[in-house]
């Protein structure tokens, strides 16, 4: 495996992690994980790129090394704004390269369109957007939003063993290996005092999200994207299903895009950085060649 180096950054009053890889000379791409995942998750698709590339990974805040937020909430401006910060940080003279899975996808198409000038080339890994709400939902999200405040704090759960966590991952994912579930499942989870394993991961995160999902927001977002985009899928993903996306519904969010290139990878489901890496890792060369 290629290895990686741990970066700590300060943004916005949060001790972030970024795990780095490469040659901090050579020409940089941004990978941002998703929900529930966290910037190791990169680790196969690093090992396959033949370029040199300084890769840079963030946790994003509440996931992996990164600090967890100061409030009992976590909101989709929040990584706008801390992605901002991290491009400044890092690459601040320049349009960067964002890479994109799932979540991270979908805060880096926003993006793109709401600071279209920091943005070079942009990928986007099964980052499809998500259903569309109403308005008249708002009541009971919010009223939902509440009484999971006034709850007890939310938790996950834990294992005996990272080898027990690796399983948990297997059972998710069959196409990943047991030795590649090990690797995930030493970034994804903590060791507790008692020996248990814990998901490195706020729990904050499992509560609703009380904003409404604005579909028209979004696309008025895509539609201001300047820079070229890659949209990948996994083949034999469910990601569009789960979130009860048609394929009309999917055409119509490709069409806001001005210039976008679509890539099918087979074999592949939702995970497709973990499940095809070394075809991942030629299709995103080939698109920023």
């Amino acid at each position: 495996m290629k290895p990686s180096e741990s970066v700590f950054v300060t943004v916005r009053g949060l001790r972030y992690h970024c795990r780095c890889w490469g040659d901090a000379r050579a020409p940089k791409l941004f990978m941002l994980h998703g929900w529930m995942d966290v910037s190791a998750s990169f680790q196969f698709v690093v090992d396959a790129l033949r370029g040199d590339w300084r890769v840079i990974a963030p946790d994003w805040r509440g996931f992996g090394l990164s600090e967890w937020a100061k409030s009992d909430s976590y909101w989709f401006p929040d990584y706008f704004a801390d992605l901002d910060h991290l491009i400044g940080h890092f690459q601040p003279k320049a349009p960067a390269v964002l890479i994109g899975h799932s979540m991270g996808g979908n805060v880096a198409a926003m993006y793109a369109g709401i600071r279209p000038e920091r943005v070079a080339k942009f990928v986007d890994l099964e980052g499809f957007g998500m259903a569309g709400a109403r308005a008249e939902q708002a009541p009971k999200r919010y009223a939902r939003w509440l009484e999971e405040l006034a709850d007890k704090k939310p938790s996950f759960r834990d294992y005996d063993s990272f080898e027990a966590l690796a399983e948990r991952l297997r059972g998710n994912n069959s196409r990943l290996s047991s030795e590649k579930a090990l690797f995930l499942a030493q970034h994804w989870g903590v060791a507790k005092v008692d020996g248990r394993v814990a998901l490195a991961s706020d729990p904050a995160h499992k509560l609703v999200n009380p904003v409404l999902y604005r579909l028209e927001e979004a696309e008025a977002c895509w539609r201001n994207v300047a820079a070229p985009v890659l949209w990948v899928a996994g083949a034999e993903s469910k990601a569009a299903e789960f979130l009860k996306l048609s394929p009309e519904d999917l055409a119509a969010r490709k069409a806001c895009f001005r210039q976008l290139t679509e890539r099918v990878i087979s074999g592949a489901g939702h995970m497709l950085h973990h499940d095809r890496p070394e075809r991942l890792a030629e299709v995103i060369e080939g698109f920023l060649r």
